[in-house]
């Protein structure tokens, strides 16, 4: 078994403008829930959020934007250092700014980053990642996560950006179904 390793240090970060610029995911997967009698009623979303390292509440993997990826890639990386997850990026939510608290160096004196958040539909767990010593996972509806979310901005992702794309994405796949299906009258 090949060693995984995250990448370490401040040498290849990307800043734009005094903004150290960062990439993370909303890793997702979807779950059919059960009626009363056990049969299949719907789908529901659940979000997968990690510990933070440095305090309570919880976060969606996330890191800095290195010189030598795309900023996909990096979203991707973050994700399978930090939860130990693989899949498909399937939407940019948007950019967020929020202000480090530790992350201050002479090219972002104020600690200012720019996240480019994605959501990543989970294709693999892994069982060994390389902040597994440090990270637990903890998959979570929506609200669970929207009330554990330890940081503003990333619960802003969650519910203006993911929620709102999810829920598009649903009502499209809902409604080309029923376009789909022959009339029943």
């Amino acid at each position: 078994m090949s060693e995984l390793v995250a990448r370490t240090g401040r040498h290849q970060q990307r800043y734009l403008d005094g903004c150290r610029l960062v990439a993370g995911c909303i890793p997702f997967k979807y779950i059919n829930s059960k009626d009363e009698s056990g049969s299949p009623s719907e789908k529901i979303v659940e979000v997968l959020m990690i510990n933070s390292t440095s305090g309570p509440g919880l976060l969606f993997p996330k890191g800095g934007w290195e010189n030598d990826e795309t900023v996909e890639e990096a979203a991707a990386r973050e994700a399978l250092e930090e939860a130990g997850v693989k899949g498909d990026l399937m939407h940019f939510l948007g950019y967020y700014l929020f202000k480090s608290k530790t992350l201050q160096d002479e090219l972002c004196p104020e600690g200012l980053c720019k996240a480019a958040m994605f959501a990543l539909l989970v294709k693999e767990e892994l069982e060994f990642w390389p902040e597994q010593s440090t990270r637990q996972r903890s998959w979570l509806t929506i609200p669970e996560a929207i009330a554990c979310c330890r940081h503003s901005w990333m619960r802003k992702a969650l519910e203006e950006g993911f929620s709102k794309w999810e829920a598009d994405e649903n009502n499209r796949h809902h409604v080309s179904s029923l376009a789909s299906s022959p009339d029943q009258h």
